[in-house]
């Protein structure tokens, strides 16, 4: 009879049912059945994500003219920070391997995770793009229209033409076949691609950015306005990533 642990270490790698895990059922040991109600557990969670994957893929080719089409899923980061530039990103797949099961919103992923997942991206997408959108154009143009000209320059810049654009709740000006999706990063894998993009891309900035104004915690807020950001603000005023057309920044300056 084998041992609880090395049970353990048959199940880690163990993908399906089979014969040895029917006669672990019956198997009375508490140690055993918890590690079989686990090992279930995981295998239904693997079964619900490799579903959420092939719907996203249905999603995106549902929206092809033709079949040889190229979709490409466009989105960003950053729109509502006080401070750095918002970032976007353009993805078109044609092949899906197995390494791709899981992409998903960026927000729903851990940082780790997101990170993991971008290079997976970048070396699995047909092509990909990103395009950062600095903190004076935002100021210039609105971030509304600082974000959507963003969103047109990553398309531009993709090394290959997509037949079709599935934008994350915004319309581009363009003549390029195009939907615009609520929440498009939960049921588009090319527009949750292109948030993990934006979204990592971003947050190295920021880290940067801490490193150079360090008593704003630019690694740990992304910009965004929390307690600690908003009080080095009223004690040290902003600096020059803060976008002055949002408040309180504005009001300060004024």
């Amino acid at each position: 009879m084998l041992t609880i642990k090395a049970i353990s270490e048959q199940l880690r790698n163990t993908s399906k049912p089979n014969d040895w895990t029917n006669e672990l059922m019956n198997d009375q040991r508490t140690g055993v059945q918890k590690l079989v109600a686990s090992w279930l557990k995981r295998l239904e969670m693997q079964k619900k994500v490799q579903l959420e994957h092939e719907e996203k893929i249905h999603f995106d080719n549902s929206h092809k003219l033709t079949m040889n089409d190229l979709v490409a899923g466009i989105d960003e980061a950053g729109r509502g920070p006080l401070a750095g530039p918002v970032v976007t990103a353009a993805v078109i797949f044609k092949d899906y391997p197995s390494e791709l099961f899981g992409i998903n919103d960026s927000k729903q992923l851990s940082r780790s995770k997101r990170q993991s997942f971008a290079e997976v991206i970048k070396k699995h997408a047909h092509c990909y793009s990103i395009h950062i959108q600095e903190v004076e154009q935002i100021d210039t143009l609105n971030i509304y229209e600082a974000t959507r000209l963003s969103m047109m320059k990553a398309v531009d810049n993709l090394s290959i033409e997509p037949h079709v654009l599935l934008v994350d709740a915004m319309k581009l000006p363009t003549t390029t076949s195009q939907h615009s999706i609520i929440k498009g990063d939960a049921k588009s894998l090319a527009i949750a691609a292109a948030s993990i993009l934006a979204k990592t891309t971003r947050d190295e900035i920021m880290d940067e950015f801490d490193k150079i104004y360090p008593e704003y915690h630019f690694s740990k807020n992304a910009g965004y306005g929390t307690a600690l950001h908003l009080e080095a603000l009223s004690e040290f005023g902003p600096t020059p990533i803060h976008r002055k057309s949002f408040e309180p920044i504005k009001s300060m300056i004024s």
